[in-house]
């Protein structure tokens, strides 16, 4: 019987013990097959405070805590000697969860030695880096073997990026949702409507899930509402640095909106239960637009229609499970709106479409098989 193929994915982000489930999931699907090792800090800067390595029960993978240092600048941050240490381990394959522009990216292409490195890349933007990005990038792309991003928008930038990324193999694999933790939950509903003060039996409501941040929408959104003829009630939740002006709008309309600010991840599917419609009306900037939208996935899962925005990736997301609208155009956004607010045989058929949609692409233990059957199409194609 051949031994495990020995894998090790190093990001900083894995701090957080959500971010660690694709390595959890890779762990379980390739057991016998894959031994997975996580490399991840055991501090990093957090957007609001330190963030300490987190832990969870039953882990499947072996995790190895590393120094990384400056991780408030994403840019030049790098690992301490632990990890070269670690890298110089027999590993069949290196998966770096680090853009192959950066710092760290280039160090742990570096210390890897001869095996075999997959980067993984968000960058849906096609940027001119100055030196000495520019430089890392090529050699990442010289010195990779694959790449894999969750994007078709990334897919398609990188594809014309220097350095060799287009001639080498990648796959394109989207993030994953926790199927256990969001469901559709009727219980949670009505919990989540009576601790706002709501009746369950008023208007529909629509969520809007993320920062409150230009580029997310969040103003666009209050406009469209406020000329929306249909009876509705909408639910902000997140935070950020427009939620004066937000709380102030909505204290105009004290009845139909509640803004929820605080909310941690575990809390996020009770919210989206209680959502009838998820608006997503991100609005493309000159250095930014819709990566993924994980809060899509995590709607599809509670079995919430969504309607987004053609920013970005999102489009590629909803596919038929969902209504898309022209990012800018108001009035399609208040058509869009109605026509679910008034229609609710059409918002169940796009409930269960995302349903079916998470279940068959963004479930975790889909998206760790696919990464793995990746990973040993490399491999083996190395060994022919």
């Amino acid at each position: 019987m051949p031994k495990p193929r020995r894998l090790i994915t190093v990001g900083h982000s894995y701090a957080v013990a959500l971010n660690r489930r694709l390595a959890h999931e890779m762990a379980k699907i390739g057991a016998g097959r894959w031994d997975v090792t996580v490399a991840a800090p055991k501090f990093v800067a957090g957007d609001l405070s330190p963030i300490a390595l987190q832990r969870f029960t039953g882990e499947a993978c072996r995790l190895v805590e590393i120094d990384a240092y400056l991780t408030q600048k994403i840019h030049v941050m790098f690992y301490g000697l632990r990890l070269r240490a670690l890298l110089r381990e027999a590993w069949d394959l290196v998966h770096c969860w680090e853009e192959p522009y950066i710092f760290s990216g280039v160090q742990i292409g570096y210390w890897a030695g001869k095996a075999p490195i997959v980067y993984c890349t968000y960058q849906n933007i096609d940027k001119q880096y100055p030196f000495p990005f520019a430089a890392i990038e090529r050699w990442c792309g010289r010195r990779c073997a694959g790449w894999i991003t969750g994007s078709h928008t990334v897919e398609v930038v990188v594809n014309k990026r220097p350095g060799g990324f287009g001639q080498k193999p990648h796959r394109m694999i989207p993030l994953g949702v926790d199927l256990d933790a969001f469901r559709p939950d009727a219980s949670a509903r009505s919990e989540i409507l009576r601790k706002l003060s709501w009746p369950s039996a008023g208007p529909p409501v629509i969520g809007y899930l993320g920062r409150f941040v230009p580029e997310k929408g969040v103003a666009m959104l209050q406009r469209i509402l406020s000329r929306i003829k249909s009876p509705w009630r909408a639910m902000f939740v997140g935070g950020g640095p427009l939620e004066s002006e937000l709380r102030a709008w909505a204290a105009t309309q004290p009845d139909q909106v509640r803004i929820v600010t605080g909310v941690a991840h575990d809390e996020v599917p009770a919210y989206l239960n209680a959502m009838d419609i998820l608006a997503a009306p991100s609005q493309t900037t000159p250095l930014w637009r819709e990566q993924l939208g994980r809060m899509l996935l995590e709607a599809f899962a509670c079995g919430v229609p969504v309607v987004g925005s053609n920013s970005g990736e999102i489009p590629y997301v909803i596919g038929d499970a969902g209504l898309v609208v022209p990012e800018a155009d108001e009035l399609a956004w208040s058509e869009a709106l109605e026509r679910l607010l008034n229609d609710s045989a059409l918002r169940a058929e796009l409930a269960e479409r995302g349903l079916q949609r998470a279940r068959a692409d963004y479930a975790w233990p889909v998206v760790a098989r696919k990464h793995l059957d990746f990973f040993d199409e490399l491999l083996d194609h190395r060994e022919i």
